[in-house]
């Protein structure tokens, strides 16, 4: 699992730290002192887990945890036993009093593997491997055949992506990740961090926005350059 820490004090972000480097299915991707540098890298980084500390200045973790999708789970990490509470109504997994004993550490992070592994069998379900050009997508208990080259673009919106078609929006609970995935690199492009367009259909294109039909969608600048070299680079080669 890949998994950041969030804590504005510099020995309990190395505390925990230390403690992830004992856990092999961990990864740590970043270590941050705030909430907003946090969120920005979220936004164009996949985290499964977030050790969290509450007391912040600025967004305290708990504010931040009812902003955070529940694909990603939190586990807090705080020097205050009576924020224990207010965990439970953002679904924590766990609530850990520092200084965090390693024993206790690895009974949280067990769990939050418990329930990752939940999500991700969750996720496959909700899709059928069916052939090169089609899959089958579950969506209000019933599974849709979508033909790939029949998809314009894929949206994700926290916990949920809709597949747009010509005429028909499809919506299934799956992560935007997981979903890009799945489709044919060949065919398919992250453009931003909410969007995968179907690079056969992009009718125009400037600097900054990708046409499809009726829709804009926004090139986001960190994936500006990939745009360009995967998509109108590749184009000129052919």
């Amino acid at each position: 699992m890949n998994c950041i820490i969030v804590d504005d004090e510099p020995l309990a972000r190395e505390a925990i730290e230390l403690l992830v480097k004992d856990i092999t299915y961990l990864s740590l991707t970043g270590t941050f002192n705030n909430a907003a540098s946090a969120a920005g890298f979220m936004e164009e980084h996949t985290v499964d887990l977030i050790f969290l500390d509450i007391q912040m200045p600025g967004i305290t973790g708990i504010d931040f945890a009812k902003k955070i999708s529940k694909r990603t789970l939190i586990i807090f990490t705080t020097a205050y036993s009576e924020y224990a509470l207010d965990s439970y109504e953002v679904d924590a997994i766990d609530y850990l009093i520092k200084p965090v004993e390693p024993e206790r550490f690895r009974k949280a992070t067990d769990k939050a593997l418990s329930y990752h592994s939940l999500l991700l069998q969750e996720e496959k379900e909700n899709i059928e491997p069916a052939a090169d050009d089609y899959f089958f997508v579950k969506s209000d208990r019933k599974y849709f055949k979508v033909n790939f080259e029949d998809i314009l673009f894929v949206e994700g919106l926290k916990d949920y992506v809709i597949l747009q078609l010509e005429e028909q929006r499809i919506i299934t609970r799956m992560n935007l990740k997981a979903m890009y995935e799945l489709l044919p690199k060949s065919l398919f492009l992250r453009v931003n961090k909410s969007y995968v367009v179907n690079t056969a259909r992009i009718e125009a294109f400037d600097n900054n926005d990708i046409f499809i039909k009726t829709h804009e969608i926004a090139i986001g600048n960190s994936y500006r350059d990939s745009f360009f070299e995967e998509f109108v680079m590749r184009k000129k080669r052919k």
